[in-house]
């Protein structure tokens, strides 16, 4: 054995033992933070668009489609909403080659730009009114930039965070990131209830949904900052002191792990799919069809948010005890089992009956969504990770909630009956379910550095 291999041995042993460690140093602490408030700035500028599309663009920017049907403008406002997610592989792939090769660090900074800037262009763009068929192909074109960005802003900030933990935190310290999506979720819909509690309906469908959108630009400044602070992964660092980064990651992703990246979009599936009903269309159905109070509703789903990011933090945890594969298959049994009631207790349009429906899902999606990225980065190596649970997180998101919005939509003018809406979401985590079963075992607490 040489003195180099003596060494690297040596190093690898010691950053094991490092990682078991049940201390969290000061740099922990800035990679958690930064994990989590940057991911929460970014989704926030995702979900705005997502809430958005829910009470104002189908008026504002797609008033052609208005004037023949309002379920039909909505139908294509959802659709908006949901092919941004078909670029998202897109994003991921061109983040999880520059991430694999260059680092996770400066990818999140580019993914934080190009979310942030598109955000800020929709609070400015005109509508329909002003500038006809440029406004909804200009806002398009900006969610696809979001879209892009998303695909790239979920792996590096996941793996970052996981990266950085000790083995038998894992699952904790990738619930951090996870965390985004939710708080992302509770600060747009923070925002909106603001706007629209302050201010007139004429003044919110007028000028006042703008104000969400242009906040944007302070948060990129506030996320800039926090990542800036961030140290880049020690894995990847490791990796590029001993030369071991692949030339090729994408094609050697391909060849040798498909099947896995096909498992990590199943898994996904359904949590995404019930996700964007709780982001966008329970607000958007209790008061378009319900005819709830938009602050009632818009409260209710902030709690839902809340109950989201508690239970995510805590299966997070969970999941470093009892292992991911069973904490994700408690989640996914209780979201097949929750899908129909759900249903009943919203129909009922009563204050307190939508919001136990809502809010106990939020605590299911948690569930499923806490022990992801722990789970993912386990089941690729190193030099593909960023690739491998990127592309897989975004194809599941187009599997599960690109469209889901526009699924449920079109269920409910077609049958009429939103039930049928609830056994779309059972059987879609049914199929999570299923995936989350053939995820290989023993890979729970192995080395990250090969």
């Amino acid at each position: 054995m040489t003195n180099d291999m003596l060494a690297t041995g040596h190093r690898e042993i010691h950053i094991e033992t490092k990682k078991s460690s049940d201390s969290l140093s000061n740099e922990h602490k800035r990679v958690l933070g930064g994990a989590m408030v940057g991911t929460t700035i970014e989704w926030f500028d995702f979900f705005i668009y997502a809430q958005a599309a829910g009470l104002i663009f189908a008026t504002q920017y797609f008033n052609p489609a208005t004037n023949q049907s309002p379920s039909l403008a909505q139908i294509i406002a959802w659709a908006s909403l949901g092919i941004s997610f078909l670029f998202r592989p897109v994003g991921a792939i061109i983040a999880g080659h520059l991430g694999d090769k260059l680092g996770r660090k400066p990818v999140l900074v580019l993914t934080l730009l190009g979310m942030g800037g598109a955000t800020f262009a929709m609070g400015l763009l005109p509508n329909y009114a002003a500038i006809g068929i440029a406004a909804p192909i200009l806002l398009v074109l900006l969610r696809i930039l979001q879209g892009l960005s998303a695909g790239g802003e979920w792996g590096g900030a996941a793996l970052i965070a996981v990266e950085h933990a000790p083995t038998n935190k894992r699952g904790y310290f990738g619930a951090f990131p996870q965390v985004g999506v939710p708080a992302g979720m509770a600060l747009a819909t923070i925002f909106m209830l603001i706007v629209t509690t302050a201010l007139s309906p004429e003044q919110f469908e007028t000028w006042g949904w703008r104000i969400p959108f242009l906040s944007s630009l302070l948060l990129i400044g506030i996320g800039f900052w926090i990542r800036s602070l961030v140290e880049e992964s020690p894995v990847f660092a490791e990796m590029n002191d001993l030369k071991k980064t692949a030339s090729a990651p994408l094609s050697t992703l391909f060849k040798q792990h498909s099947k896995l990246v096909i498992l990590c979009a199943l898994i996904f599936a359904g949590c995404n799919a019930a996700g964007y009903l709780a982001i966008a269309f329970f607000a958007s159905y209790g008061t378009s069809v319900l005819k709830m109070d938009r602050p009632v509703v818009l409260a209710l789903t902030l709690l839902t948010a809340l109950a989201w990011i508690v239970a995510t933090l805590v299966a997070g945890k969970v999941s470093d005890v009892i292992g991911r594969k069973q904490t994700f298959v408690i989640g996914y049994a209780a979201m097949i089992i929750w899908a129909i009631p759900t249903w009943l207790l919203i129909d009922t349009g009563n204050v307190l009956l939508f919001g136990i429906g809502v809010i106990v899902l939020g605590l299911f999606l948690g569930i499923t969504y806490g022990p992801q990225p722990s789970l993912y980065a386990e089941m690729f190596p190193a030099s593909v990770r960023l690739s491998g649970l990127s592309i897989g997180y975004a194809l599941g998101s187009i599997i599960g909630g690109a469209f889901a919005p526009m699924i449920a939509e079109l269920i409910l003018d077609t049958t009429g009956n939103s039930i049928n809406i609830g056994i779309y979401i059972a059987i879609i985590s049914a199929i999570s379910l299923i995936a989350v079963l053939m995820v290989p075992k023993g890979i729970q607490g192995k080395s990250l550095h090969d």
